[in-house]
């Protein structure tokens, strides 16, 4: 139910699966257009970051265009006019979609972030809002996604996968000459900029992203309760996000948090260990 970064923020986005109910189906595929187009403004092909702003906010005139009932321009009409037809049907809050265009222009200007603070506000707007729009669609159907503690534990998720797929591969995003690791932490593991973007795995690097690693594991079991309180599919599919975050987690330990050098990736003998462990949850308590 939320976001992860690989070739793209979105890759994981649970567009196919067959526990989303097939009512909500248009609008979580709309959603994932919406936020999979916005991540390929922002850093696919050649253009200037100039060039890829004002791309995004002419992107943002048109959320705004098609909200207020005008019909989608030919440009994105693939993506807005599904949108808008989601918009119209459920309601979907215009902050949260604004939330990720404004990650996504954050991503054409920043390529540092001085500690962990700024770097947990940029995840706030890259990949929380699209939990919060999930559970927006599920509200119908099951009320407690809407409560306050539904909608921080699904931040907490969001978070930790966004996290994870970070430090699960950074030179991805070091190619592009961003670096998500806080500078923060750098100094205080003894690391330097040059090290990591020459891909130099040492003690002091894995020392940092088993830092990080653990802390997204934190923020990971903070907001698993949720899967279990959520009823029917929308519960399923999020024990099998969470599970799948944590194994990857896992994978990442297995290499000895060497992964400047190396992506850890899920092979055919992890999934049966997934679906069984999202199966019984150990160590997850349910919400009273």
């Amino acid at each position: 139910m939320s976001p992860a970064s690989g070739v793209g923020h979105y890759e994981n986005f649970p567009v196919a699966s067959w526990l989303c109910p097939c009512a909500l189906r248009p609008a979580v595929v709309a959603i994932y257009g919406f936020a999979r187009t916005a991540d390929d403004i922002a850093d696919e092909g050649g253009a200037s970051p100039e060039q890829r702003r004002a791309d995004l906010q002419a992107y943002r005139t048109e959320l705004h265009r098609v909200a207020a009932g005008a019909a989608p321009a030919p440009r994105w009409a693939s993506v807005f006019a599904p949108l808008q037809r989601a918009i119209d049907a459920h309601a979907l809050p215009l902050a949260l979609l604004n939330d990720l265009l404004d990650a996504f222009l954050q991503d054409t200007a920043v390529q540092r972030y001085a500690d962990r603070a700024t770097l947990l506000d940029y995840c706030r707007r890259s990949a929380n809002p699209v939990g919060r729009l999930l559970l927006h669609l599920y509200r119908p159907l099951a009320p407690i996604a809407g409560s306050e503690t539904a909608l921080a534990q699904s931040d907490a998720i969001c978070t930790a996968l966004q996290l994870i797929n970070f430090w699960q591969d950074p030179s991805l995003d070091h190619a592009r000459g961003r670096i998500y690791l806080p500078q923060e932490a750098w100094a205080r593991h003894g690391v330097d900029e040059a090290t990591l973007l020459a891909r130099s795995d040492s003690a002091a690097t894995q020392a940092l992203i088993a830092d990080e690693c653990r802390q997204a594991r934190e923020l990971m079991l903070q907001g698993a309760p949720l899967a279990l309180a959520l009823p029917g599919r929308l519960g399923w599919e999020l024990r099998g996000v969470v599970q799948g975050g944590l194994r990857i987690l896992d994978r990442i330990a297995a290499l000895d948090h060497a992964t400047l050098s190396q992506r850890p990736s899920l092979g055919a003998t992890d999934w049966p260990l997934i679906a069984w462990r999202a199966l019984l949850m150990p160590g997850i308590p349910r919400q009273t």
